[in-house]
Order: C-alpha cells, then sequence, then structure tokens
C-alpha cells in the first residue's frame, strides 16, 4: 500500500485506485504536447505520399481521429477527469529519410487538471489509424517513440522533456 508520501497519485491510504481530488485546485490555462512515430516500408510511405491508399487521405484522417481521440480520452482511460478542451492540433510529418510518418499532437483547456493524457491518446490513435488505413500493404509497420514533450500550467509550472 502506498504511503502518504507516495508520488502515485491515483491510490488513496489504502491501496485502492480513484479518481484524483481536483476541487481544490486553480483553473489555469494547461497545454501538453506529445509525439510519436510509425515506421513502415518505403513503398507504404510512398503511398501515403501520393494519397493513393485504397482507403483514401491517411494523413487526414488520422488528424481527425487523433483529435476525436483527445475529446474522448476519460472515456478510454479509467482515472482522467474529463475535460473541455479549447484547442487540439494534430501535425503529421512524412520522413522518407526514416520511412516513418512523425505525429505531434497540442491539446490544451482552461481546467483544474492538465492534458497530458489527451495528447498522449491522441498521438497513439493517430498513428493507430495510419496502421488501419495501411494495414493491407504494410503489416509490419511499427508504432514507436510516444512520449510527452512538453506541459504547461498548473502548479508544477512548465516542463519539458530532456530527451
Amino acid at each position: 500500500m502506498p504511503d502518504s508520501t507516495s508520488p502515485l497519485t491515483h491510490f488513496d491510504q489504502q491501496g485502492q485506485a480513484h479518481m484524483v481530488d481536483v476541487a481544490a485546485k486553480a483553473e489555469t490555462h494547461r497545454i501538453a504536447r506529445a509525439t510519436g512515430s510509425i515506421r513502415m516500408l518505403p513503398a507504404t510511405l510512398a503511398l501515403i505520399a501520393s494519397g493513393q491508399a485504397g482507403k483514401g487521405d491517411v494523413i487526414g484522417i488520422a488528424r481527425i481521429a487523433a483529435i476525436q481521440a483527445a475529446k474522448r480520452t476519460a472515456e478510454l482511460i479509467p482515472l482522467c477527469h474529463p475535460l473541455p478542451l479549447t484547442r487540439v492540433s494534430a501535425d503529421f510529418t512524412l520522413d522518407e529519410a526514416a520511412s516513418a510518418v512523425h505525429c505531434i499532437v497540442q491539446a490544451e483547456t482552461v481546467g483544474k487538471t492538465g492534458v497530458e493524457m489527451e495528447a498522449l491518446t491522441a498521438v497513439q490513435i493517430g498513428l493507430l489509424t495510419i496502421y488501419d488505413m495501411c494495414k493491407a500493404a504494410d503489416r509490419g509497420m511499427v508504432m514507436t517513440d510516444v512520449r510527452l514533450l512538453e506541459k504547461q500550467g498548473g502548479k508544477s509550472g512548465h516542463w519539458v522533456s530532456p530527451g
């Protein structure tokens, strides 16, 4: 059972999972940026770049999926608070040298808790959407390097990933 100094805030004094009480926290503008990549065969990347993938505009659909995922994070992650997002952007970059697509998501809210989980969820779903749309051509795609890049707002202030 975690003690009262445990950094694991989703457990109570008895070690039971619970949703963190944010009632006493101040509302601030909160921003989180997350990233991730999906590596694939060069031919698969060429299909995406040409817009000739059989299911349509892969990047456009992945962008919409990422935004939708950010909005539904609290339904997917059991102890996340539902947040009124004020902005979500999802940007995808094709990288021929690495034969990959890179995704960066920025999520924002004005609220009592951060938007890190929304940004991370959006990245994952954006990459999964690319996989889904291209799996007929390349089942060996690998999603990798999903991580938080930066967060701002709240008591802990501004944090930037060291790497």
